[in-house]
């Protein structure tokens, strides 16, 4: 070494014992691209508090885009000339069909390693971040506890037609929910099981709601008892909007979505990206958006600072997204325009 780099180097140790910590620790990094390009699913409100904080720790901007149920066509779209450096949202599912079509990069992190095997890849192309369980409720005005259902499979008794609401296709929680279920029963009997119990599911539904609000409103107002949604959403019309609802801990389980993210192959900003994925998924913004928006994280040694309700476990049914990634376009067709009554649409 000589004396010019040493002592560059030691007046560079002495700048950044006076530099607050995330300061430093930008200092010791490589140069990041001056923006990251998000192409998601989630609230804009969610998106903000994130954006703002990996702006703050890093000075890279984070322009983000909400495409809802658009955003794997778009990603898809996009991929000999991708536009945007990050897919944030959206079930596992999707993410291993993506990867198979070589959509996503691989990008290692600090916190993917302490990640249940389920709720990441393989090889690094994507890791989940939140977990959307999906869970039966009613009405307890309407239903006691004794003449609710127990479970997934009393849902199919003819005693709850037209006493069921459910969201319809532009809903990822409920095209998670029916591959989920047709997946289970296909495996605890057969596939051709699995789709009687669709039919005899749609049979029993009285509507399918288009927003979350509707959905819930719906409940609110006694339309009908039963439904089945997200947990998260479930808590917040329980809390904040006093609805009368009760949770059922169905005896198959819930539908447990893992929520991911992932770095898209050939982004503009790769630098910036690997950045954010690194931010997205940490124990810090983990917990901020527990707290703040009900989102369950996981990071299983994190749940202590979260929402007590996160703290309880909750059963997972058996689900093989693996084989429902294989499937999902198909199946999801097939329950569009075989299964569902449109008619019923709200």
């Amino acid at each position: 070494m000589n004396m010019k780099t040493w002592v560059c180097g030691l007046l560079l140790l002495g700048l950044m014992m006076f530099l607050p910590v995330d300061m430093a620790i930008a200092a010791s990094k490589p140069d990041l691209e001056n923006r990251v390009v998000i192409y998601s699913t989630h609230p804009e409100k969610m998106l903000a508090v994130i954006a703002d904080g990996f702006t703050e720790k890093t000075g890279v901007k984070v322009d983000f885009i909400n495409l809802k149920g658009e955003l794997a066509d778009r990603v898809r779209a996009e991929k000999k000339n991708p536009q945007a450096d990050i897919m944030y949202g959206g079930p596992s599912s999707l993410y291993i069909h993506m990867a198979r079509e070589d959509i996503f990069k691989k990008t290692v992190t600090t916190w993917g390693p302490e990640l249940n095997p389920a709720y990441k890849d393989m090889n690094d192309r994507w890791y989940g971040v939140m977990l959307t369980p999906v869970v039966i409720f009613y009405n307890h005005q309407l239903l006691s506890a004794e003449e609710a259902p127990k479970s997934w499979a009393d849902l199919i008794d003819p005693k709850y037609r037209d006493n069921i609401i459910s969201r319809n296709y532009v809903s990822s929680s409920q095209r998670a929910s029916v591959c989920g279920l047709l997946d289970y029963y296909s495996q605890v009997a057969t596939f051709e099981d699995g789709v009687e119990y669709l039919e005899k599911l749609d049979a029993n539904t009285k509507n399918y709601y288009g927003s979350g609000s509707l959905h819930f409103q719906a409940i609110g107002k006694k339309e009908a008892a039963i439904s089945y949604g997200v947990l998260s959403a479930i808590i917040d019309n329980q809390v904040k909007n006093a609805m009368p609802l009760k949770i059922v801990d169905a005896e198959e389980g819930a539908i447990i979505l893992t929520d991911a993210v992932a770095v898209i192959k050939n982004g503009p900003h790769p630098k910036a990206a690997a950045a954010f994925l690194e931010y997205a998924g940490s124990a810090e913004v983990q917990v901020l958006l527990a707290n703040l928006f009900n989102r369950m994280p996981t990071l299983e040694r994190v749940l202590n600072q979260c929402p007590g309700w996160m703290q309880t476990p909750v059963k997972m049914m058996p689900v093989n997204w693996e084989n429902i990634s294989l499937h999902e376009l198909e199946w999801l067709n097939m329950w569009d325009t075989q299964i569902r009554n449109a008619g019923r649409d709200v």
